[in-house]
């Protein structure tokens, strides 16, 4: 795909899948992002005023939100909560991205939706799930990690990192709910029953996390950070600064490969103890930091970059744009002015792709009800009513 300025609006695997999305953030969002580059008509119900929700952003930036029209519902009005209730009737699916019980109380919980729609998947994004000790508690990302046993895994030895709020809200959150709402659509196609998924950020998070509670269980996991191979504790996976305050990354798990990273350093594995040896990893650590530091990240790229080492430099998000593997697969794309990633994955048949930048909040409440069926009349009296219509 080209990096200029492109939006597709030719389908994707998901065209004629309706989804209502009750606006939230981070997770549920970025999973509608997905489903809305893959063809799903998306319909997001915003609030028709400011929630104070999330980090301030400006709408053109705020690209979680890009793709599918704005509606503005008044959701205390009872009849904003009669239109929901309309258009869940042609939904196949409806997302909550609320506390448990938020919805029960607008009169837009499982139950009077089901009752509307028998084969509606009612998609809820948590931090903690539905139920449990903490399922009323505040939380982020960090918070639904941290319960988890990943995060105590992640940075130096002297204090867990946050890895972004990749790991919780857009893996364990967006991507579990995007699958759990996809596997129910296809069983409700056959089966003509809906159902509630239930997706908490914490039992995603740990479930991303399956392999090392495998290294834990087989005795192979050190709790202390750093101290394993996945961690950076190994000298042969991990990251080096090179002479000009830059990175490159090392990951020569494979001894094929380890053999690659070592003659490329100009050393002799006769010479240096067996890679993995635990209690030389510190101290080959050591001897590879003092020889990254002797050339440049770029020179490092002419010498190892391509080869079977594992390697790549570590780049920021403005050089990542223009390294030369993404420009040849078009990996990141302007949308109105603003570089974003491309779509992912690729599909040959049906490909998919951006429909449009971020609306202002509100912004297509008329058209937007219009496309899912509503009359003008209803529209209209909805508006004098102020049941919708943005009121920010």
């Amino acid at each position: 795909m080209s990096t200029e300025n492109k939006t597709d609006q030719s389908g994707g695997p998901l065209a004629g899948v309706k989804i209502i999305e009750l606006s939230g953030i981070g997770p549920a969002p970025l999973c509608c992002s997905l489903l809305s580059d893959m063809g799903a008509d998306i319909l997001r119900i915003d609030r028709n005023a400011p929630s104070g929700l999330g980090s301030p952003r400006t709408t053109r930036t705020d690209l979680l939100r890009r793709g599918r029209p704005s509606v503005a519902i008044d959701m205390k009005h009872p009849d904003g909560i009669a239109t929901v209730l309309k258009l869940v009737e042609i939904a196949d699916a409806i997302i909550d991205p609320f506390r448990p019980g938020v919805t029960e109380r607008l009169g837009l919980g499982p139950d009077e939706c089901l009752a509307r729609n028998p084969r509606l998947v009612y998609g809820r994004m948590t931090g903690w799930g539905q139920d449990g000790t903490l399922n009323q508690a505040a939380g982020h990302d960090l918070n639904y990690i941290a319960l988890t046993g990943v995060l105590h895994a992640i940075g130096p030895k002297e204090l867990p990192t946050p890895p972004l709020n990749v790991v919780g809200d857009m893996g364990g959150g967006a991507m579990f709910l995007a699958v759990g709402i996809l596997a129910a659509v296809i069983e409700a196609r056959q089966s003509g029953h809906g159902q509630i998924v239930d997706t908490a950020m914490t039992e995603g998070a740990a479930y991303l996390a399956t392999g090392a509670f495998g290294s834990l269980a087989a005795g192979d996991w050190v709790h202390e950070r750093t101290s394993n191979i996945l961690d950076g504790g190994a000298h042969f996976y991990r990251c080096y600064k090179t002479s000009d305050d830059k990175f490159v990354s090392i990951a020569s798990i494979e001894a094929k490969f380890y053999a690659i990273l070592l003659e490329k350093l100009g050393l002799q594995a006769a010479d240096l103890p067996s890679q993995m040896d635990r209690n030389t990893w510190p101290a080959m650590a050591k001897k590879f930091e003092a020889l990254f530091a002797e050339k440049t990240r770029d020179q490092w790229c002419e010498i190892m970059e391509g080869t079977d080492i594992c390697f790549a430099p570590v780049l920021t998000f403005d050089e990542a744009f223009e390294h030369p593997h993404a420009k040849t697969r078009g990996s990141f794309v302007d949308v109105e002015g603003i570089k974003q990633p491309v779509p992912a994955p690729r599909f040959s048949r049906t490909p998919i792709g951006i429909k449009s930048g971020p609306p202002e909040l509100g912004a297509n409440t008329a058209a937007g009800l219009a496309s899912w069926g509503m009359s003008e009349d209803e529209i209209s009296n909805l508006i004098d009513s102020k049941a919708i219509g943005w009121l920010g």
